[in-house]
């Protein structure tokens, strides 16, 4: 397992928080999801063989955030 913390922008709240977790959670591969509201950013584990960074920075933008890289 990989680990990744991926700064979002947008996040203004616990619903946002709750849809970037949601949006990550679906995607297969991912092990636990953490995010951060003070912080602005999420923390993935994920498998890298089922899942890639790139599968998961478009999970949150099409969850209607943006991704600072």
């Amino acid at each position: 397992m990989n680990t990744v913390a991926i700064k979002v922008e947008g996040m203004v709240c616990g619903g946002c928080v709750s849809s970037v977790t949601k949006a990550l959670e679906a995607k297969t591969g991912v092990n636990a999801v953490s995010a951060s509201l003070e912080d602005g950013e999420v923390a993935v584990e994920f498998d890298p063989a089922t899942v890639q960074l790139g599968d998961l920075t478009a999970a949150i933008e099409a969850a209607g955030f943006d991704v600072i890289a």
